[in-house]
């Protein structure tokens, strides 16, 4: 059984897993969206820019409402939460580096792979999110 301080573990853990799920199955289903994407992402400053300020928003309230860490489940929402902020923070800042990076690392023969470890990553995270218990960690 996955136990964990608050529900809001929960909740979160389904939310970005089913959301990890659908953009993984988007990969494997249109990959030719994913290369679109990111070249729409170099060409278009403003679509990089709202990117960001959404990403980064996103993140921000993420981190407000969830920095626990008190059990495994807990700690990995809250780092994925300041994953968001910073991500959302490098597509602000310093956009172009940041899209080079994304760029090689998911070059069309890396899609199938990525989508396959997100889609598995995110189910993981939906069953947590399923099955756990929330409010039985013991305040030592």
């Amino acid at each position: 059984m996955i136990s964990t301080f608050t529900p809001l573990t929960l909740f979160l853990a389904k939310a970005i897993g089913g959301y990890m799920v659908l953009a993984g199955l988007s990969g494997l289903t249109s990959p030719h969206r994913w290369e679109k994407l990111l070249e729409d992402m170099r060409t278009s400053t403003a679509l990089t820019y709202v990117t960001g300020v959404l990403v980064f928003a996103l993140g921000t309230v993420m981190v407000y409402v969830h920095t626990f860490w008190t059990d495994p489940l807990a700690i990995i929402i809250s780092v994925i939460a300041w994953a968001t902020l910073i991500e959302g923070a490098l597509f602000i800042a310093i956009p172009e580096i940041f899209l080079k990076l994304s760029v090689s690392l998911l070059r069309p023969s890396a899609f199938k792979p990525f989508a396959i470890s997100v889609i598995g990553f995110g189910l993981v995270l939906l069953t947590c999110g399923f099955i756990g218990v929330a409010g039985t960690l013991s305040a030592a």
